[in-house]
């Protein structure tokens, strides 16, 4: 884990790729201020140029989708792309995909496959010459993380707690990287913590794939309900003191994580590359 390090920065691509040269701008910036790693989510194009962006503009930083999703994506396409990027930086670049959120059958025009079945084809069909050492994907449950296991370099957990990270170290192994995401706010006050957490999870709590795993460790109905209770919102943005907030991310590294990629929310929503915000987590990660 030289190459990582502890702590990464999982970005929000909302806005890709119109903004290409800010975020890659902003990814020296995050290397420079001692970042191992960026993690590019929200399904980035097949043409992956935007990372190619964020590796040209950077010298060691190591470079991650989290994820493309692979319901819209093209397989060759994506498989081209990542060789592309492997001739020019070796070493630097992980494609991570998934199979997430699924949409019906009907909304895809084609027959319903199962999200598991899917993503094991797609692996070993539609990536099969993408190195299984440069691959990995978005596992929550037991049977996706075995799935990283035999099939990938390892899993990428997002929204979930220290107590996933165990379970999966367990299922994964010694060998496999373990990047769990973990979302942080950089505030004090209890209220506006709260509101910026409920922002996020009023999305992410309509979906049963994260409910489904996140009951399997101690949440309820009640915590995963509508916006989510303010002991599921306590785990999963945490927010503080810079005790607080670096005892929270490093909960995972105590888990069996092997790197942590931390998000950070800001309380203005439009803000997708907070860098104050980003220059202050570097404060208190690397004091």
């Amino acid at each position: 884990m030289d190459e990582f390090g502890r702590y990464g920065i999982w970005v929000s691509s909302r806005h890709w790729p119109d903004d290409a040269n800010a975020v890659a701008a902003a990814a020296a910036e995050l290397e420079s201020l001692g970042f191992g790693s960026i993690w590019l989510g929200g399904s980035p194009p097949d043409d992956l140029m935007l990372p190619e962006a964020v590796l040209a503009a950077t010298s060691r930083l190591v470079v991650g989708t989290s994820i493309v999703d692979i319901w819209r994506s093209d397989g060759p396409t994506l498989a081209a792309s990542a060789a592309r990027i492997r001739s020019q930086f070796p070493g630097r670049f992980y494609l991570g995909v998934g199979s997430g959120h699924a949409p019906t059958a009907e909304a895809l025009g084609q027959l319903y496959v199962k999200p598991l079945s899917r993503l094991r084809e797609f692996l070993t069909e539609k990536l099969h010459d993408v190195p299984a050492e440069e691959r990995m994907i978005a596992a929550l449950g037991p049977k996706t993380l075995a799935a990283a296991r035999d099939l990938t370099a390892g899993a990428l957990p997002y929204l979930m707690p220290p107590a996933h990270t165990a379970s999966a170290r367990e299922i994964l192994g010694p060998d496999r990287l373990l990047i769990p995401e973990q979302k942080i706010f950089l505030g004090t006050d209890p209220d506006e913590a709260h509101r910026v957490a409920r922002r996020m999870a009023r999305t992410y709590l309509a979906l049963p794939n994260y409910t489904n795993a996140l009951r399997g460790f101690g949440f309820t109905d009640d915590d995963l309900s509508g916006e989510g209770s303010d002991r599921f919102l306590d785990q999963a943005v945490i927010w503080g003191d810079d005790q607080a907030i670096r005892s929270g991310v490093d909960a995972h590294l105590t888990a069996g994580a092997d790197h942590v990629a931390v998000q950070v929310l800001s309380a203005d929503p439009s803000d997708h590359l907070p860098l104050p915000e980003w220059r202050r987590l570097a404060e208190i990660l690397f004091a």
